[in-house]
Parts: C-alpha cells; structure tokens; sequence
C-alpha cells in the first residue's frame, strides 16, 4: 500500500491522481423515472482534494480530522477516504453545511462502541426515540466510494436486550439535505435503522449494500433499512437488503417517494407507516410508487400500518393511537415473495389486537387509491389459508383499495385474504373473515 499522506488541505492535481479518486456513479433508473431528475452538477476541482487524516491505531478519535477536511474541501472539492484505511468516529459530528461537495469512501468508517457516549451525545430527531452518530444536511453533495460504514452494532444489540429503552443511533441520520446522491456504499451493523431521512428533497440512493445481522441471542432489531420523514422527492433503487425489520418505511409527511429494483432479505417488507401514533398530529404519505421489487424470508411483501383512535401498544417502548392524517395514491407493483408470511397487509389497528375495539375507535388516518397489482410468489405456512390480510376500521375511512393480478399462494396452494370493511370486487383474491395475526 502507498504510504498514507496524512493531509487535510487542498492536494495537487497529481496527488489526487496518485491515490485514484473514483468515478462518480451512473445512475440509471428503471423502471421508472423520478418525478424530479436527477442531481447532475458539474465536477469539483480536480486541485481541491482533502484525504483526510487517519492516526490508525483504533483508539484515537478521528472525528476532528473529518470535520477538517469537510471544512476545507467544502464548496467544490473532493474529500477522500483512503481505501484499505480504518477510521475510528467517538464524537457526533454535524455536517449540515455541507455544500457543493464530493465525498469518496473507499475506506472503513468505525463508529464507537461507547453506549454510554452515544446516548447521551447523539442527534435527536425527535421521532420514534430516532437518534444518530452524525447529522447530514445541506445541498448538492455526492457520497460515494465503494467503501463501508460500520455501526459496531453488535454491543447494541446485546445492550437493547437488557434495556429496550436504550436510545440505539442510527447509521445514516439525514436532516435537510437535498440535490445530493449517496451511492455505491456498504453499510453495515447499524444500532437501529440504517437511514433516516429527514427533512430531505431531491435525494437519490443508489447500490446501497445493507446488511449486519446479530452473531449472539439477542436480535438486531428495529434496523429498518430505510425510513423517509418530512421528506419528498426521494429516489431509492438497485440495492440489496439484508435486515430484520422494514426494507423501507415511509413515516409522516413522505411525499413523491420512487422506490424500485431492491432484494429485501428477512425484513417486514415495504411498508406505509406507522402514521397516526401521535395525538395532536396529522399525517400525510402520498403519491408513493413501489416497483420492481424482491422480497425473502419476512414477515410482508407491502403493507400499510395506521394506529386506531384509542391509546394502543404494540411494544412497551412503542405506544401510541388518536393521531389523524391520510395515505393516498401509493401503488405497489411487480412484487415477487418467497417465503414471506403475508404478501398484503393493511391495518388500521396497529398496536391494537383487539378489533372489535379497534373499530369501536376507527383510526382517523383515511387510506384512499391504493394499488397492489402484479404480485406473484408463495407465502409461509404461518398465517395459510392466508395469504394477504386487509384490516379496515372503518369502511368510511378505508375505500378505493385495489389487489390486482395476484398470483400468489400459500403453501397449501390458497389464495384468500382476511378482509375487514373492504370492498370485493376490487379485490383479486378470496375474502374471509377468518383473522389471524
């Protein structure tokens, strides 16, 4: 390996070329384009290169030499790091200000195992107990690089078991960002979900690499892959999933969302919600597209999850019920299912399994044109003769839901849903009001 120079100001232009900076990616949609095209600047300065400095010994912080050159080469450079090159993250870092600005991974980003530290310094995004190792925000800024963001989950997860209270980071805290693109990434073991995306227009995730599974008794839990929030226009294709919870969430205000040509491994499927957990709130998912999509080894294919008007708990860290909002135009489409418990769910009683009460207290987030059309594949045996459950509270509340062109089965080779205040004939499937769940 070429020796390391450890810099943080602009490099020369033959120093750059020395330690090869990589190609910004392709990006290549299908098969849909997104309603906003693509960030597309022009290059940064091929004379304004940060590598940022390293001291490698796996117990020094490097957190002030990345903010260094994040200040140095901000506004038209690139910051570069080192492929083969470990850097330790013990401090929270804000990079809200970013701007203009390239930054190559081609190395390993380690974040701390220090519990303690984290809970008590990370971001707050004030949802869900969300929290994060560092906060991204700004405009027009490139993540790329081939390289790996570790979240030492591990301690986490072992951690959570003793205490589901813990407030566990999650890898990627996104908070204002826009016209950037993140692509051609691994990210691995993260504490909680792997991204959060915040407050963020026109961003793009591409050939994302996700995976982190627990090697004890204790599972890795609530690592969604991604969840949108106060977020439009966001783009996220050809990438592979491997975790335990959702593959993609959209949580409140998610607007104009592309999400298309992903394999989802052991995950809750691709889910609208939960929306009206919080009393006082109204919620609003719509205009979401779904398409293209592989999913193995979970729980669901697509569903929707909305909390009834009545304090409910799905979890003792996990309440709610009484908020207001709407889901409408989402469409799901060209979804294959292996192995997946149900291939379509909606529920307007989450955290509440009582549904004779859940209607007695019908959620106050209306779902309206929703579309599940093309799906194919087998389900587990877990819920047969199931294979897709639509619970309504409300009929008023719930209409213009349409399954289409369902070819899938269950292990006994069944094909009927549980459905409660729908509509029939806009459904493709064999209506019952046999519930399991």
């Amino acid at each position: 390996m070429k020796p390391l120079v450890f810099l943080s100001a602009a490099l020369s232009l033959a120093l750059a070329l020395e330690y090869q900076l990589s190609p910004r990616p392709t990006l290549i949609p299908a098969p849909y384009n997104p309603r906003v095209p693509f960030p597309n600047p022009p290059r940064r300065s091929s004379s304004k290169v940060c590598v940022v400095n390293t001291y490698g010994d796996g117990i020094t912080d490097d957190s002030p030499n990345i903010l260094f050159a994040f200040h140095q080469c901000n506004d038209g450079g690139h910051v570069l790091f080192l492929r083969g090159v470990t850097y330790l993250v013990r401090t929270a870092i804000d990079l809200t200000f970013l701007r203009h600005v390239d930054i190559d991974i081609q190395g390993h980003i380690q974040f701390s195992n220090d519990t303690e530290y984290w809970q008590n310094n990370s971001f707050e995004f004030l949802f869900q107990n969300v929290t994060s190792f560092f906060k991204l925000g700004g405009e027009d800024v490139w993540i790329y690089g081939g390289g790996t963001l570790d979240g030492n989950g591990q301690v986490w997860y072992d951690e959570y078991a003793r205490n589901i209270y813990t407030l566990r980071p999650v890898l990627v805290g996104i908070d204002g960002l826009r016209d950037s693109v993140l692509s051609d990434l691994r990210l691995r073991r993260s504490p909680q979900y792997y991204h959060f995306v915040a407050n963020a227009s026109n961003v793009v995730f591409n050939n994302i690499d996700i995976a982190g599974a627990s090697v004890s008794q204790n599972m890795a839990k609530n690592t969604d892959g991604w969840d949108t929030y106060r977020s439009r226009d966001v783009t996220i294709m050809n990438s592979v999933i491997n975790n335990s919870d959702d593959c993609v969430s959209f949580k409140p205000n998610s607007t104009n969302i592309l999400v298309q040509s992903l394999f989802c491994n052991g995950s809750h499927g691709i889910s609208v919600g939960s929306l009206g957990q919080y009393a006082g709130e109204f919620d609003i998912v719509e205009s979401i597209m779904v398409s293209n999509i592989s999913l193995h080894n979970g729980s669901d294919g697509a569903r929707i999850k909305a909390w009834p008007n009545t304090p409910s708990a799905l979890s003792p860290d996990l309440q709610g019920g009484g908020g207001s909002g709407r889901v409408r135009n989402i469409t799901f489409e060209d979804m294959t299912v292996d192995n997946v418990d149900y291939a379509v769910q909606i529920t307007q009683c989450y955290g509440q399994r009582n549904l004779t009460l859940c209607q007695q207290h019908p959620s106050r987030v209306t779902i309206e044109n929703v579309f599940f059309r093309r799906f194919k594949g087998k389900t587990t045996e877990k819920y047969q003769p199931l294979i897709a459950s639509l619970a309504c509270s409300s009929a008023a509340g719930c209409h213009d839901i349409h399954v289409l062109e369902i070819d899938v089965v269950s292990p006994e080779g069944t094909r009927q849903a549980f459905c409660m205040n729908q509509a029939p004939r806009n459904l493709d499937l064999e209506c019952t009001d046999h519930y399991k769940g």
